[in-house]
Parts: C-alpha cells; sequence; structure tokens
C-alpha cells in the first residue's frame, strides 16, 4: 500500500511539473488564450496516451511477451488521439469558443501530422514503464539473493544434523527389515525423503519424476498410520520425461490436504491431479475438510508459497484457491517446465 501511495504521488507531482512548465509561457510570453486551450488539450491526450501505454499495452506485451500485441495496441493508441483530438479541438473548441486548431486541410495531411505529434506521449509511457520494471526487476533480484544468502547460511547451520539422522536412519533400516519387513520399508522411504530434502541443485530445481517420487513416498508414509482406511487418489496425465520443477513445490498442497482433510472417507477421497500438457503443468488438490479438527488454519502457508513462486516463476504461474467451508481445492499451473 505504501509503495503505490508513493508511485501515485510521484506521478502526481511529475506530471504538474511537466504541464507547470509547459503552461508557464502563458504568463511569461502572454500567449493568446487560443494558445493555452491548445496546449492544455494536448497535456490531456498525452496523459490519456501515457497511461493506455503504461497501464495497459506494455503490460500486456510483458505478459505475453508476443511483439503483435505491441504493434496493435500502439496502433490503437495512436487513433485513439487522432479521434480525442479531432473531438476535442475541431468540435467542442469550435462549438464552445469559435475556434478550432486546423483549417482546410487534407485527411491525409490531418493524420500524418497527428501521428506526429502522438509519439511523444507514447514513447514517455514507455520510459517510464521500462524504468519503473527494470527497478522492480532489480528490487525482486535482491530480495532473491539476500533470501537464498540467508538460506544458504541456514542449511550450513543445519546440515550436520540431517545428514547425521539420514545416516542413522540406514542403520535403523538394518535392524529394523530383519524383524520386519512393513517397517524397514517405513524407514527407507523416510529415508529416501531425507536424502532428497538433503539434495540441491544449483538453480534449486529437479526432475520432476523426483518430486513425483517424493509425493509417492510421503503418501505411503502416511498411509501407515490409517493402514486400509486411507483413501487418496493420485492420478498422472502426460508423460513425466525430463521437465525440471522448483524442490519441494508440489508437497505443501498435499500436506495440506491430508492435515486439515477427511483422508478415512472411500465415497470422497483425497484427490490429486498431476496434468502435463504441452510444456505446462497442471497440479489439482481437492478434499473434504475435517470439521472435527481442532487447528482450523489452513496450514498451507499460502504468503510463503505465493511469494517463492513469485520469486521463482514470475509471471509464470497461476495459483488458484477455493474453499467454501466443506471442500478445499488448489489448482496450481506452472508455464514452460
Amino acid at each position: 500500500m505504501n509503495a503505490t501511495k508513493k508511485t501515485i504521488g510521484l506521478h502526481v507531482l511529475g506530471w504538474a511539473l511537466y504541464i507547470g512548465y509547459g503552461i508557464l509561457g502563458y504568463f511569461l510570453y502572454s500567449w493568446r488564450f487560443e494558445v493555452l486551450l491548445l496546449t492544455l488539450s494536448q497535456y490531456v491526450l498525452q496523459l490519456v496516451e501515457f497511461y493506455l501505454c503504461y497501464l495497459l499495452v506494455f503490460p500486456l506485451w510483458m505478459k505475453h511477451k508476443k511483439w503483435w500485441i505491441m504493434a496493435v495496441g500502439i496502433a490503437g493508441v495512436m487513433f485513439t488521439y487522432i479521434g480525442l483530438r479531432f473531438v476535442i479541438e475541431e468540435v467542442l473548441f469550435k462549438a464552445a469558443f469559435g475556434f478550432s486548431n486546423y483549417s482546410t486541410i487534407t485527411f491525409s495531411y490531418y493524420i500524418f501530422d497527428n501521428l506526429y505529434w502522438a509519439m511523444p506521449g507514447i514513447f514517455l509511457g514507455a520510459v517510464v514503464w521500462a524504468l519503473q520494471a527494470t527497478l522492480q526487476k532489480e528490487r525482486e533480484n535482491r530480495t532473491l539473493r539476500q533470501e537464498k544468502t540467508q538460506a544458504e547460511l541456514a542449511f550450513l547451520k543445519t546440515q550436520i544434523n540431517p545428514h547425521f539422522l539420514y545416516n542413522t536412519l540406514n542403520y535403523i533400516y538394518s535392524l529394523a527389515y530383519p524383524v520386519s519387513d512393513k517397517l524397514g520399508n517405513a524407514v527407507i522411504k523416510l529415508s529416501e525423503l531425507m536424502r532428497y530434502m538433503l539434495n540441491e541443485s544449483k538453480d534449486g530445481k529437479v526432475e520432476l519424476q523426483k518430486e513425483v517420487d517424493y509425493l509417492h513416498n510421503y503418501l505411503a508414509i502416511y498411509r501407515l498410520r490409517f493402514e486400509d482406511n486411507f483413501f487418496v487418489n493420485f492420478d498422472i496425465k502426460g508423460h513425466v520425461n525430463g521437465q525440471r520443477v522448483a524442490t519441494l513445490v508440489l508437497i505443501p498442497f498435499v500436506e495440506n490436504a491430508l492435515k486439515h482433510g477427511v483422508v478415512d472417507d472411500p465415497e470422497a477421497p483425497v484427490q490429486i491431479n498431476l496434468h502435463l500438457q504441452n510444456q505446462d503443468l497442471y497440479f489439482e488438490v481437492s478434499n473434504l475438510i475435517n470439521q472435527h479438527q481442532k487447528d482450523h488454519t489452513t496450514g498451507i502457508g499460502l504468503a510463503n508459497i505465493r511469494r517463492r513462486l513469485e520469486l521463482i516463476y514470475p509471471g509464470k504461474y497461476n495459483l488458484d484457491i477455493q474453499d467454501d467451508g466443506q471442500q478445499f481445492k488448489t489448482v496450481l499451473k506452472l508455464q514452460e517446465v
């Protein structure tokens, strides 16, 4: 909110200085009233152009990365400028003050001349938008570097204990397997979960197949608590073949469903769907909400998840969360995995 107010304040100040400097000549050089009105109309039209480009054309281009969007958008802004200028200066001014800007000119000259005068507003919008986008990207990169440094320090501090635990689990497995196959398998799956969490890549991403294996192991361990009364469907559509995703990006949604959902109802199982289409990944988790649970928070850490997605997949993800009090559903889309 503070950042938005600051941006609005800078815009107001910038336009006040820009327009104030322009009309200063009315007082210094005793412009005719008609010149002042035409000057003000030009500033109003530039302001319209500026915000059409700043708020609509350039953000749409950045979102979709399609050059035709920018071309069509700029053309639309130009013709909007031409149309509005004709209405203001050739129709309204003539009706209200008895003068117009253009006299006897051809249609082609009017269009060509206005295309020239339309350029400054578009150029100004492009410069301000690009500058703000660059500064925003730099702030995000700085935040990402700080968080990465903090995470690396935290990881180094805790690395000894997890490795000790991982090695201890392997030892416990060697003791448990002769006693109980079921216990031994549980220990080895827990060990695999621990190993996956300890392994890190330089870019923070892993093969999707490893993330899927982690989910299967997690569900297998959770199933031990309920034995035959554990009803979770995990369906995969599409080919898991070399795609890479951020480590542990999917598990929070499954954890939330198992912790706060109903997992022992065969009529309403927890449903997990992983769908791969073209280069996009869709991950959907839905569950009935356990009304008897004491902890009624989502437990999903939505702010943290959204923050992580924004840092890793800026402009390339969509997270939809639905909660009607009876059913909880999350749908995550990752583009170009």
